[in-house]
């Protein structure tokens, strides 16, 4: 079971929830929650050289680098460290060595091409 709820909490056990693939080579996700109004938290894993290609952040995005390296033009964010966009960026975002990120949207990404 990877869901667990009591009164006041909800359990989740990540590494019972398999690995989604998108429609990006070498990026695949693992939705840890979500709800009505667009707000998720998942994990990311990309593998080495996968690629985001240009998308805009509808809501604040934060990334908290678990492993690896997330890269934009903007710079680098390696494991251990946070970054945050603002709504209404757009970027291209990549990974030189591969990463796994703890992802938190108040809207999903709106994908550009």
């Amino acid at each position: 079971m990877s869901v667990k709820e009591t009164g006041r909490s909800v359990y989740v056990d990540a590494s019972a929830i398999p690995w989604e693939p998108t429609e990006h080579p070498g990026v695949e996700t693992k939705l840890l929650y979500a709800d009505a109004s667009g707000r998720r938290t998942m994990l990311v894993r990309m593998a080495p050289g996968a690629a985001l290609p240009d998308h805009r952040h509808v809501g604040v995005e934060q990334s908290y680098v678990l492993e690896g390296t997330l890269v934009d033009t903007d710079g680098a964010c390696t494991a251990g460290n946070f970054v945050w966009r603002r709504p209404g960026s757009i970027h291209t975002a990549w990974t030189p060595d591969g990463c796994l990120v703890l992802a938190v949207f108040e809207h999903p990404n709106e994908f550009l091409s």
